[in-house]
């Protein structure tokens, strides 16, 4: 049986030369709206042949500096500074981003979960759906942008994902590299198969992600690294012709590759309460320390219930919020990489 097409539909031309702000519709039958759609933002920049590259942001809603990072170029990018084509997608998962929420209010759908979708889903998976079949097919890599969200909050870094095909980490690296993030991670650890990374490996694109902040705040150095990053790239694969124009700091003087392995990175709340962390955010810590105790504000004489690294590494990821239910994740860890 032939896949199902897509119910998503845009007046875009992907294929014409031009500057196309506009949108796709998500059709979206309501009380209030019989006939309704989700518009979701989509701009996209052509000019002649040459590589295309997604940019996309809003993943989950409450992730901001791609976000903001992305209406910026939206706004200062014109034809005639690429050679190619530029897909934007600043606010992927659009319910979301407009609830500033990391999940979809309409269906709970978290979309780097939903991979790949399908089209008869719930609204999510359909979106999904859509970047799996339609958007991804057509490009050579796709930026990926996120941060910690509301719940965590993380030392900034850009990130590849490793697939099972040499060339494509090759060149994975090759725009990790270029994108001169002064921590850059090469992500080993994804067991999920719902992931984004998941559909970009299926169609051999490049996967470059990374955590630019968290929170759920918008950091500056956050969305000046991810700006920055994403002209440098864009200039290392021929894209943009004119990145003098965007007024990019230098790359960084070194830069410290680090990598996440294995699930013993993570530590997660081992009951629920107000947890109280004892490590901070960058710090490098030994396995079997102690990162903090839950407490019983409840119950003050229960004695509070401890946590503990598994691994060794640097606290690259730490919760924001304090109070945490049995099973939350409250830390992850990185350890350096001797080679790029």
């Amino acid at each position: 049986m032939a896949e199902q097409k897509s119910h998503l539909w845009t007046e875009v031309d992907y294929d014409a030369d031009g500057k196309q702000i506009s949108y796709v519709h998500l059709p979206h039958s309501v009380t209030r709206s019989a006939y309704g759609t989700l518009a979701i933002p989509l701009t996209v920049i052509k000019n002649g042949k040459g590589p295309t590259a997604l940019l996309m942001a809003g993943n989950h809603g409450d992730e901001y500096e791609g976000q903001v990072t992305l209406c910026k170029l939206i706004r200062e990018i014109e034809p005639k500074d690429i050679k190619g084509r530029l897909i934007i997608m600043p606010a992927a998962n659009m319910p979301a981003a407009m609830a500033g929420a990391r999940v979809s209010p309409i269906d709970d759908g978290n979309l780097n979960r939903a991979f790949p979708g399908g089209p008869n889903m719930s609204v999510t998976y359909q979106i999904a759906h859509y970047l799996d079949t339609v958007v991804v097919p057509k490009c050579e890599v796709w930026f990926d942008l996120h941060s910690g969200g509301g719940s965590l909050d993380y030392v900034p870094f850009a990130m590849v994902s490793t697939s099972n095909d040499a060339k494509l980490n090759r060149r994975s690296m090759e725009i990790l590299k270029a994108f001169g993030s002064p921590v850059s991670m090469v992500w080993t650890y994804l067991p999920d198969s719902r992931l984004a990374h998941s559909s970009a490996h299926r169609n051999n694109v490049v996967y470059l992600g990374g955590e630019f902040g968290g929170t759920a705040s918008v950091n500056p150095e956050g969305v000046k690294l991810t700006y920055d990053g994403v002209v440098r790239s864009l200039a290392h694969m021929g894209i943009l012709k004119n990145a003098a124009k965007f007024k990019i700091g230098p790359p960084p003087a070194k830069v410290r590759w680090m990598e996440l392995l294995r699930q013993s990175y993570y530590v997660y709340a081992p009951e629920a309460g107000l947890f109280e962390p004892k490590a901070r955010l960058g710090d490098m810590v030994k396995k079997g320390q102690l990162f903090g105790h839950v407490h019983f504000v409840d119950n003050p004489g229960r004695e509070p219930v401890p946590a503990y690294f598994k691994d060794t590494g640097m606290l690259i990821c730490k919760r924001h919020y304090g109070r945490v239910e049995r099973g939350d994740c409250v830390a992850h860890l990185a350890t350096d990489r001797k080679t790029p």
